[in-house]
């Protein structure tokens, strides 16, 4: 590749990076109240991305063939029940993934 070729990738990157952090408070200014849409998709878009995110962890789940998806469903618990008692997302994230290959490397 010729180093305009870099260089131009370069600059269309910054120029990308610069509009994307500086857009938001052109089109929304903080002097200005919040548009009424914006409010309600920031109240809904968390739950609805949870569930996109839940529905592509077991969207390969076999469970009519062994171990009908016990680990999945055992992992799944441990980061809910770990969540509910520490509160805290990477915490509960992180030991629900453990559960999970520790469960399929060593027990099923």
């Amino acid at each position: 590749m010729k180093m305009i070729n870099s260089i131009l990738i370069v600059l269309t990157i910054s120029v990308i990076t610069i509009l994307l952090r500086v857009g938001p408070a052109w089109l929304f200014p903080a002097d200005k109240p919040t548009p009424k849409v914006l409010v309600y998709l920031s109240k809904v878009m968390p739950i609805a991305v949870i569930g996109m995110l839940i529905v592509y962890c077991f969207r390969e789940t076999e469970i009519s063939t062994y171990p009908h998806a016990a680990p999945e469903i055992i992992a799944a618990l441990m980061t809910i029940v770990s969540y509910l008692i520490k509160r805290s997302t990477i915490i509960s994230i992180f030991l629900g993934t453990v559960v999970y290959m520790i469960l399929v490397q060593f027990v099923f």
